[in-house]
């Protein structure tokens, strides 16, 4: 057995026997994510419990909202030929029902079950009556009473709702193969190729989605003319081919610069966020290490300057877009939920194509700070976007349908509802972004409870992360001559590592390598997870002067809850002469409660400095931010002034 540090990785392409039940499958490629069926995780874990829930509540949540608002129905209608008056729902509501059979058709390869089954078959029968003799399918467009096919490139999103029919299909063929909805799913890939193919309409759909989706669904069919219409949509993006809506712009659909000219993300954060995971997908099958590089630099730029301390993308409400450089105001910020499984998506694809433990570092961060933050503990409602301050106590959230996207109250439906049937597809998928096969050495990338067999191993991972950094690994198969690599978190600043009961090992931030390890053998890795404070880059205006407290890979924060009668929440300041201490899944730290004069009556809130007085130091819990508005609606902050 060897203990080594992190080591350059160059990227070489070898050959995979099979392609694996997982959603991201690049041919050729050297690394290659577990497949669902690889990954069995403990029901009693952190992310074991998150998706239980989401098989066990969620996904008929979600259908039981799309029947009861009439969005199911709507295929229906046009499978009868009706004349459809007062449609319901947005003209995207169809990809809803192709996210939550996405998440049914990963669920299902995951672990069978009859009652699943009949409803996913159920569902797939009334989306595929829908659909006309040349493949086209959609039910906002295209059939009496409606708008004539493809008279809205800009906000239609026809080409975004197959996208996503595309990637429930990939998830059907990889875990299961043909069957009704593969073939539902050919014939509209189909159709898109001759409409808008090399000699079809020279347009893109206003949203991305359809690129990511004709890439994996090219692959996972070895189908060359999918992902050759997925680059032309590519190529003819950032060409000015969109009409420019009022209040909207080119750069919001991601079409005022080709891609490849582009150094930051910038637009809609969802739209931007799916057209570079279709980028790099395009780049890794084309060989083409330049464009690879470019979307790195982009990614880069994004997540130094353009990225909240909660992995969120997107600071800007009236566009759900990217504000500047170091615009991020904490209680505007915007952070859909789709931008973080967006991000997700992105960063995957980067770590697939060169390896780099940055990308699984950012998803990591994603996951426990955005998308485990948007469900509710039942599974049963969801925050839309996720803001790091609440000014104001949040009414309760309606029974019914949430027209806002905004509050500080999980909702269990909204008029925009992409995020709910989001998590639910990501958590159904969960499991392939914990571990990699990388030419042969089988990479651990996040800590989740449970067992994994990859690349010749079979090991029990056994831990309570995040709020333990103890994570204990017992070998239960392995190879003649295997390779274990595990990824040391940015964050941590001491680790250890140690084999069956040998001397531990001092290792730092990347990757450690294991190596020689034989059935029986047991890794056991200690992360520092005690609670640090955090500084923003002072050219973050807004929380400038403020500090933040991080636990292992969780963001905290404080809520009005947990402060004592009378005290408000901007009233506090931290005390940075004493650390933070660990205190239940979170921390306490000492604040200092300011009492700041009133302005006068009739004046604006400025001038001499206010007379303050500061009243006794005294602790305050905090609590991670994925937990935050659990109890009830609160007031909350993550960045704290500075006392």
């Amino acid at each position: 057995m060897t203990i080594t540090g992190p080591r350059t990785d160059p990227t070489v392409h070898a050959t995979h026997p099979r392609d694996a039940a997982a959603p991201v499958v690049p041919p050729g490629s050297r690394r290659v994510g577990v497949g669902i069926d690889q990954v069995h995780l403990d029901p009693s874990g952190f992310w074991g419990r998150r998706q239980h829930t989401n098989r066990r509540a969620t996904l008929e949540h979600c259908r039981s909202w799309m029947e009861q608002l009439g969005w199911l129905e709507n295929f229906d209608r046009v499978a009868r030929g009706d004349r459809t008056s007062g449609r319901p729902g947005w003209q995207f509501s169809d990809s809803e029902v192709y996210k939550l059979l996405e998440a049914m058709a990963w669920e299902l390869g995951r672990l069978p079950d009859d009652d699943l089954q009949q409803t996913y078959d159920t569902l797939v029968e009334r989306v595929r009556a829908a659909q006309d003799a040349d493949g086209y399918l959609n039910t906002a467009f295209g059939h009496p009473g409606l708008p004539a096919r493809y008279s809205d490139m800009a906000m239609g999103h026809e080409l975004y709702n197959i996208g996503h029919l595309l990637q429930a299909a990939v998830a059907r063929l990889r875990t299961h193969g043909t069957d009704a909805l593969v073939e539902t799913a050919k014939r509209a890939a189909d159709h898109v190729w001759a409409e808008f193919g090399e000699y079809g309409r020279p347009s893109i759909c206003g949203h991305p989605e359809i690129e990511v989706g004709l890439m994996e669904f090219g692959r996972a069919l070895k189908a060359d003319r999918y992902i050759r219409q997925a680059a032309l949509f590519l190529e003819r993006r950032g060409h000015g081919i969109l009409p420019v809506r009022p209040l909207l712009s080119a750069e919001y659909f991601q079409d005022d610069q080709p891609i490849r000219s582009a150094t930051v993300l910038r637009g809609h954060a969802v739209r931007a966020l799916y057209l570079s995971a279709a980028a790099v997908d395009a780049a890794v099958d084309d060989g083409d290490l330049d464009f690879v590089d470019t979307l790195e630099r982009q990614w880069a730029h994004t997540v130094e300057r353009r990225t909240y301390l909660t992995g969120g993308m997107g600071s800007r409400h009236q566009d759900e877009g990217f504000g500047d450089d170091f615009e991020l105001p904490a209680d505007r910020a915007y952070c859909e939920t789709c931008a973080g499984v967006g991000s997700v998506m992105f960063a995957w694809r980067l770590y697939l194509a060169t390896g780099d433990v940055r990308y699984a570092d950012l998803i990591e961060r994603t996951l426990f700070n955005v998308i485990a933050t948007s469900p509710s503990e039942d599974g049963r409602a969801f925050f839309y976007a996720n803001p790091l301050q609440q000014r104001v106590r949040a009414a309760a959230p309606d029974e019914g349908v949430n027209a806002r996207a905004e509050g500080g109250s999980r909702a269990p439906w909204f008029d925009v509802s992409c995020c709910p049937t989001n998590v639910a597809r990501t958590f159904a998928s969960l499991a392939a972004y914990s571990a990699a096969d990388d030419d042969g050495a089988a990479v651990i990338l996040q800590y989740m409870a449970g067992r994994v067999a990859v690349a010749g191993y079979t090991m029990d991972v056994e831990t309570q992360y995040p709020v333990d950094g103890r994570i204990r690994i017992t070998v239960v198969e392995a190879p003649t001559s295997g390779r274990l690599r595990l990824r040391i978190p940015s964050w941590s600043a001491a680790a250890s590592l140690a084999v069956s009961g040998r001397s531990p090992q001092q290792v730092g931030p990347g990757w450690a390598h294991v190596e020689d390890l034989v059935a029986g053998d047991v890794v056991d890795l200690d992360l520092d997870v005690a609670p640090r404070l955090t500084w923003p880059d002072p050219r973050i205006d807004a929380v400038r002067a403020s500090v933040a407290v991080e636990r292992g890979p969780l963001v905290l924060c404080v809520e009005s809850t947990d402060l004592p009668p009378g005290v408000d929440l901007q009233d506090i300041a931290i005390d940075t002469t004493s650390a933070p201490r660990i205190h239940g899944d979170g921390a306490e730290i000492d604040v200092r409660v300011r009492m700041t004069r009133d302005t006068p009556p009739g004046r604006v809130p400025y001038g001499a400095p206010s007379a303050t007085t500061a009243r006794k130091r005294i602790p305050v819990s905090l609590i991670p931010y994925h937990r935050w508005a659990e109890r009830w609606p609160t007031t909350m902050r993550v960045f704290l002034p500075v006392e």
